[in-house]
């Protein structure tokens, strides 16, 4: 291309701009190309679209002079691996078997609970123009060695841990793996490496009156500020935190901030908009990671939210259903659920615009948002007996929530170990 602008080796740069003056005109143009694209970078949520932040991350992985942690290849020129399609992929998909990894929770064992078909397990994530890497598990563990990885969050994020430990297991030899609980702390330790992958339930990632991790189902959901310090103990020394937040926050109400201690007879708090105590979340998380994360050693992930299948209307099915007896993806490629909330992820953008550290963000939710085959359904131990009155409606206590394992949460590893690698 031809520059706009020419000038002889001798001419100054006074001389240039003097010989190719700018009109007003161009400067009241950018001007106003400058508040279109503010004002619509605010929509954040749009169909068919990723996550667009209203500016370019102050510290993102271009943003810096050197190479991130870890990093051992950069990402094809353009390709934005969050966009692409499904493939069926019979010759390298699943992973893993459900009955070769003994760690997923009975509540992900969709096989061991009656499912009849595997179509879910057979599915690919294809980018346009470029390809993910193979996932390779003795890299990932080499890459551990003598390190922490931990997931931190809630049951979905806890799912796409144990997806991990699965796709790590198969390469350790029994008896050089374990996997323990210590109250809201799992430990996978891969013995040989040294290496632990980890999980520790926080779904508000604030302290909150469900961080209990057995007892946790609490309508009247409250946090309390400032609080994240509560948790973040636990998290201190870790080499690569994966973080996500979101389903918890849903209730349709305000939140409830409390102000004192929740130790206190009687609770002092305030009620505030959704948005605004996630907002508070979501600055509590980057101030401690910008305090406890060394940017030239460790890692910071942020997943963004897991979508729902919960009203089948919404993608044009039959009245009254849900994920219940689906076996096929949605093939609509401008598909996006009313569950995905414009308000949170404008908060996102918001905040992490303008964060000090640098987070890398793996937004699952567009590709995710397809695969309403891909959920657990009625495949998975219950929690409570089922009713008779349920057992006469499997739509009623259809989990359209989680996933089966091995499955979608797979592939949202291999968007973690793509942007690990080659960022």
């Amino acid at each position: 291309m031809k520059p706009l602008i020419t000038a002889s080796s001798s001419s100054s740069p006074s001389s240039v701009l003097r010989k190719a003056p700018l009109s007003p005109y161009l400067f009241i143009s950018l001007a106003f190309l400058l508040f279109v694209a503010v004002l619509y970078g605010e929509n954040l949520c749009m169909f068919g679209q990723q996550l667009q932040l209203t500016r370019p991350l102050s510290r993102t992985e271009k943003k810096h002079d050197e190479a991130l942690p870890f990093a051992i290849g950069e990402a094809a020129e353009g390709c934005d691996i969050f966009r692409g399609r499904w493939v069926r992929d019979e010759s390298t998909r699943p992973h893993y078997e459900e009955s070769q990894c003994p760690y997923i929770q009975p509540q992900l064992t969709c096989q061991a609970h009656g499912r009849p078909d595997r179509g879910y397990q057979f599915w690919r994530w294809q980018p346009h123009g470029c390809s993910l890497p193979s996932f390779n598990a003795t890299l990932m563990l080499e890459t551990l060695r003598g390190k922490r990885m931990m997931f931190v969050g809630d049951s979905l994020n806890r799912g796409q841990f144990v997806s991990m430990v699965c796709l790590l297991q198969t390469v350790i030899p029994e008896g050089a793996k374990s996997m323990e609980t210590f109250g809201s702390l799992t430990v996978f330790t891969a013995k040989d490496y040294n290496a632990t992958i980890e999980f520790y339930w926080a779904p508000f990632l604030l302290e909150s009156n469900s961080d209990n991790a057995i007892v946790h189902r609490v309508p009247d959901r409250m946090v309390r500020k400032g609080s994240i310090n509560k948790h973040g103990q636990h998290w201190k020394g870790v080499d690569i935190i994966v973080f996500n937040t979101y389903l918890w926050w849903m209730t349709g109400m305000k939140m409830k901030v409390l102000r004192g201690s929740f130790d206190d007879e009687v609770k002092d708090f305030v009620e505030l908009s959704t948005e605004d105590v996630y907002r508070l979340a979501m600055k509590s998380m980057l101030r401690w990671a910008q305090m406890n994360m060394d940017p030239k050693k460790t890692r910071v992930f942020f997943v963004t939210m897991s979508p729902l299948h919960t009203k089948s209307v919404e993608w044009s099915g039959a009245p009254g259903g849900n994920c219940y007896n689906e076996t096929t993806m949605i093939e609509d490629p401008n598909y996006w659920g009313p569950d995905c909330s414009k308000s949170i992820m404008r908060v996102i953008g918001e905040v992490f615009s303008k964060a000090d550290v640098p987070i890398t963000l793996l937004n699952i939710t567009q590709l995710s948002s397809y695969r309403k085959d891909a959920h657990t359904s009625i495949h998975k131990k219950q929690w409570n007996p089922l009713t008779p009155e349920q057992l006469a409606n499997p739509v009623s206590y259809a989990d359209c929530v989680h996933w089966c394992l091995p499955g979608l949460q797979d592939t949202w590893n291999e968007l973690l170990f793509t942007k690990l690698f080659y960022p």
